[in-house]
């Protein structure tokens, strides 16, 4: 068994809630998103972000927009839409029951 790979497919199935939750506090560029994700060490790849964005923004969860950049091209700013906060909001209820759970079946050992 790879521990490394378990580790990694644990990350990469809490990105999708970890990004929501990012831009419902505050709107983002992708750049951004990716130094948060890393700082916090949950970005696995740099290439699983964008194709993330763009699901998420193609099941109406996430929209953006321009803004011109003073030091480079233009930056697409992304952020939660309404129906992306009432997902947000189910997710982190499954959340919170799954940390619960999980807390409940490790701690009984």
């Amino acid at each position: 068994m790879n521990l490394e790979n378990t580790k990694a497919q644990m990350r990469k199935g809490v990105l999708e809630f970890c990004i929501l939750s990012l831009l419902a506090n505050k709107e983002a560029y992708a750049s951004e998103l990716i130094q948060t994700l890393k700082e916090s060490k949950l970005l696995v790849v740099e290439g699983t972000i964008y194709p993330l964005l763009t699901r998420l923004k193609n099941d109406g969860l996430l929209s953006y927009r321009w803004e011109e950049s003073t030091g480079g091209p233009p930056r697409k700013y992304y952020f939660v839409t309404p129906l992306g906060e009432k997902f947000l909001e189910e997710l982190r209820k499954t959340w919170n029951d799954l940390a619960e759970a999980v807390n409940f079946a490790t701690s009984s050992s």
